[in-house]
Parts: C-alpha cells; structure tokens; sequence
C-alpha cells in the first residue's frame, strides 16, 4: 500500500509540474497542487504506520511526530477563527486609511458572512422540519462551501502565478499596467508597479518598457504617459520605453499594449500589482497573449481586500460556468428529494 500511495503522489506531482510548465494560467494550478498535498498527505500517513513499530523504539522521533502532527491538527481547528479575525481586522484597517466605500467593505463583509456560515448556518439547518426547506437549505450550503472552495483555490493558484525561480526570462517586452494618476503624478501604487518594472527592465538588457494606460476622470494625461515621465526620472533611458495611452481597463491594456509589439512572437511579462496579477494573466490568457506575471507589492490590509475584489472579478468572468455548476447540483438535489418523496408514498 505504502508502494501505491506513493506511485500515486509522483503522479500528481507529475500532473501539477506538467501544468505549471504548460500554462499555470488556470485554475487547474492550484487545485493540482492542492491534490499533490493530500497525496503527500496521504503516502506519509501510511508511511508511518508502515513503520510504526521502528518509530516506537526512538522515543524522540516520536515525540517530535507527535508535536507536529498535533500542530497540524490545531492550525486546522484554529485556521476558520484565525481567517475571520483577520479579515475583520484588516477590513477595519481598510475603512479607517481608505474610507467607507462600498469597495472597502469587502473584508469585513466576508469575515461576517464566514462567521455566520460556520456559526449560525448549521443551526439554522436543525431548524428545518419540510422537505422544501431541508431541499433549499442543501442547495444553499453547497454553494457557499462551492464558492469558498473556489476562492480557496484561486487564491492559491494567484501565489503559484506570483513565483518565479528565475528573474532573467530574456524578455522582449515589459508591459506595467497602469491605474490612477493624480493630476499628472502617479500615485504610490502606481509607482510600485513602475518600480518592479524597471527592476525587470534591469535584468532584461533587450527588453523594452510598455507603460499602459489611457486617461480617466480627473487625470490631465494619459497614465501612459504620466508613467513614462516617472520611468525616465528613474533614470530608464527614453528610448526604452514605449507608451500605450488608449486604455481604460485591463483587456484593453493587453490588447492596445500587444499591438505595440513589433515581434511576432515575443517573450512577454505584465508587471502590475500582487494581487491582480492572476487576473490579468488570466485576461491575456483569453486574448491568446502567452506571458508571465510579476507583482508589485502593497500594504496587506488593502491586498486582502483588493484580492475579494479580484475574486468576484473572476467570478463575472467565468460566471457561466459557476452558474451551471450550481444549477446542476440544484437539479440534482432536487431529483433526490423527488425520489425519496415518491419512495415514501
């Protein structure tokens, strides 16, 4: 068993690495990585009890196995409550630096509704006596459990997007995805973005810069150009940096900044904030552009929140498919309840 267990893990750990080589622009990467854990998991536990009677015989091995599987177990029990308290806090945070906007509301909002899910939605559920209620209360918990599963696997597979073993990638071209100006000053989110750019550019000797983005309300110039002006003032020579100044959402930075390339096939990288990463590669995955992403850092009371954001922007994105699968297991839960009803007459 010990043999099997561990043919299976090399398998997902095959599956995962053949995706992460091909294109880890989905999903797919972090439910593959998530799988390859529990086969991990799983090969150690029947590991252990392979050679529990070795184990017992070194009292210290044993005590340290014990301690670390107990603390496994408690980072399990304790992970629910860690989550919540975090984002309230941290949504707290968000209200008291950027205001009460509806934007700003996202952590707290979600570290309500994970509350009541897991403290008040199973009592609700012993509150139901009919066959209808029973049959919506089903339908109800699986597609939150659904959802936060899903979100539990895009953040995941956002991190795995966010990390590279190699800095060099012979990059032709470097795409920083613009956001708000002020005026014509960029503002310290931006300038991040700008930041990690040109550190990219530096280890890129032929690549060229791509400042994207068009102009919005209150901005006197376009983000493009506003980005340039800050790159140069950085010392990035003028020559480098090539502007893309139509834009006013992510598909069309990718678009309009793809259209600047001169070569037919180009080793790209988009460079915008850590949180947005995933989404955009998930945006020029779409577009048919092959590229990589790089993050800029931000503070982490607005990653968090901004990274919910980001998850309903996936969401609208692939709404169709979430929708069917929901509607699915509703028809499924449905057909059940049918059953059982006609069973009991």
């Amino acid at each position: 068993m010990v043999q099997f267990t561990f043919l299976i893990f090399l398998i997902s750990m095959g599956v995962f690495a053949g995706i992460m080589i091909h294109d880890p622009r989905t999903l797919w990467s972090g439910v593959s990585f998530f799988w390859m854990m529990v086969c991990l998991a799983v090969f150690l536990l029947f590991l252990f009890t392979w050679y529990a009677d070795l184990l017992v015989s070194h009292d210290v091995l044993t005590g340290i196995l014990v301690i670390i599987s107990l603390l496994a177990f408690g980072c399990v029990i304790a992970f629910p409550g860690v989550l919540i308290m975090m984002f309230f806090i941290e949504g707290i945070r968000v209200i008291r630096h950027e205001g009460m906007k509806p934007a700003n509301l996202l952590s707290v909002l979600f570290s309500l509704l994970l509350f009541g899910y897991l403290a008040v939605w199973p009592a609700i559920g012993n509150l139901t006596r009919n066959t209808a209620g029973t049959m919506f209360y089903v339908i109800i918990s699986f597609a939150a459990l659904y959802l936060l599963s899903l979100m539990a696997m895009y953040a995941l597979s956002a991190i795995l997007n966010l990390l590279h073993l190699r800095k060099r990638r012979r990059a032709d071209y470097i795409v920083v995805l613009g956001a708000g100006i002020i005026g014509k000053r960029v503002t310290p989110l931006l300038a991040a973005r700008i930041d990690r750019g040109i550190q990219l550019l530096r280890r890129n000797p032929k690549a060229l810069l791509i400042m994207s983005g068009g102009q919005g309300p209150g901005e006197d110039i376009p983000e493009g150009e506003a980005m340039a002006a800050y790159a140069v003032s950085k010392g990035v020579e003028a020559e480098r940096i090539l502007i893309e100044n139509r834009s006013v959402s992510t598909e069309e930075n990718l678009r309009f900044s793809r259209d600047l390339m001169r070569k037919e096939r180009p080793r790209i990288v988009i460079v915008t904030t850590a949180y947005h990463v995933f989404r955009a590669l998930i945006l020029a995955r779409k577009q048919g552009i092959r590229c990589v992403g790089f993050g800029a850092k931000t503070k982490w009371y607005f990653t968090l929140n901004a990274l919910i954001r980001e998850f309903i922007g996936y969401l609208w994105l692939t709404r169709k498919r979430h929708v069917s699968v929901i509607a699915v297991a509703a028809v499924l839960v449905m057909l059940v309840n049918l059953i059982s009803i006609v069973g009991y007459f």
